[in-house]
């Protein structure tokens, strides 16, 4: 299942060098806008220590760990959506991806440049936000002035559908109220996916802080930034991406020592993994075994038959029954052998839901 979220934000607000934390690849982040042109792709490793625990009893020749896809897309500014700072083209990188990362700078630093000036983060976030507006709107438009004729005249169910959705769409964006903030019926919303809108897009907020307030946690810009977030209903995440990417470079036992050292437990950037992944709706089932002991990424509600398919269309063609045992089962009894004497062990049919933490072996038959 190939999931990708998009990092945005204006120009030297800490964007690439977040990326290079999460993928630990050394790209372009200098101290000009547009350092970072065309979109960089990384996959990320999604933290889990059920996975290991799976590895550690298994001893299996292959680990495969979940992933998904960042995407880093260079800074937008103010009228990108009328193509200022090449907006049009990077506009369409984020159309493309399935969530939205958007980083705002909430440090001081005289030494790196701020393409507005000096530290604002509610007027860097509303200069971003009302590019994306600005951007969906003009699909909006294009599409409303070619169907609406067709809907008045033919009253034909469909049109009238995308009709409505859209003319709802387009008031609330006028008023500057992303499309995520609104509520759409089932109908309309699969009318409003087909148009790919940015502003429908879930979105996490990166508070990009300095190495000395990461340690206490919140500061003014901060705690404005939270507000802000609260008020729209969206998530944040308070991270240095400079010491995050530094970070990157040490062992993950170097990296535990230095985190309790400064009394942090998680770092930034797995705290923002793990919260872009739910913030897609992701969930993790497991398949274990001597050979390999593999995490699968799936969305929150799918049965057991369409996570078959995950796998491989044959075994969702064929699906007979599913063996699941439950992750935190296994762990507490300790076998396969104890999980069975115990009853813990279940047969379930293609309509059963997957729970996260599920440890699967399909029975198929093509």
């Amino acid at each position: 299942m190939s999931l990708k979220a998009g990092i945005v934000g204006l120009p030297n607000v800490g964007k690439s060098t977040l990326f290079n934390a999460i993928t630990k690849k050394n790209i372009l982040a200098a101290n000009y806008p547009f350092a970072t042109i065309d979109p960089n792709v990384g996959m990320v490793t999604v933290p889990d220590e059920r996975l290991t625990f799976l590895e550690n009893m298994y001893l299996p020749k292959n680990t495969v760990p979940t992933t998904f896809e960042f995407t880093d897309i260079a800074g937008l500014v103010k009228g990108a959506s009328q193509g200022e700072g090449l907006g049009n083209k990077f506009l369409s990188h984020i159309r493309e991806t399935d969530a939205i990362v958007e980083v705002v700078r909430c440090f001081d630093d005289a030494s790196i440049t701020h393409v507005e000036g000096k530290t604002d983060p509610i007027r860097d976030v509303e200069i971003i936000n009302v590019e994306l507006i600005l951007s969906d709107l003009e699909i909006i438009e294009n599409r409303l002035s070619k169907i609406i004729k067709k809907a008045e005249t033919t009253k034909d169910k469909e049109a009238l559908i995308e009709v409505n959705a859209l003319t709802k769409a387009k008031n609330n964006l006028e008023k500057n109220i992303p499309l995520r903030r609104v509520e759409f019926t089932e109908d309309e919303l699969n009318v409003m996916r087909s148009f790919n809108f940015i502003t429908l897009k879930p979105l996490i907020y990166v508070a990009n802080v300095n190495e000395e307030d990461i340690v206490i946690g919140e500061n003014t810009y901060t705690k404005t930034l939270r507000e802000y977030a609260s008020k729209e209903k969206s998530g944040i995440i308070v991270m240095c991406t400079k010491m995050e990417s530094e970070l990157s470079e040490l062992s993950d036992e170097d990296k535990k020592v230095f985190l309790n050292e400064i009394g942090i437990s998680n770092s930034g950037l797995d705290k923002l993994i793990f919260a872009t992944y739910n913030l897609l709706g992701l969930e993790t089932f497991f398949t274990s075994g001597k050979d390999e002991c593999r995490a699968w990424t799936f969305k929150k509600g799918m049965t057991a038959k369409s996570c078959a398919g995950i796998i491989h269309s044959d075994i969702e063609r064929g699906f007979i029954k599913a063996e699941v045992t439950s992750f935190t089962d296994l762990k507490e009894l300790g076998s396969e052998l104890k999980v069975k004497e115990a009853g813990k062990l279940r047969l379930e049919g293609k309509d059963y839901i997957m729970q996260d933490g599920d440890i699967v072996y399909f029975r198929f038959n093509v």
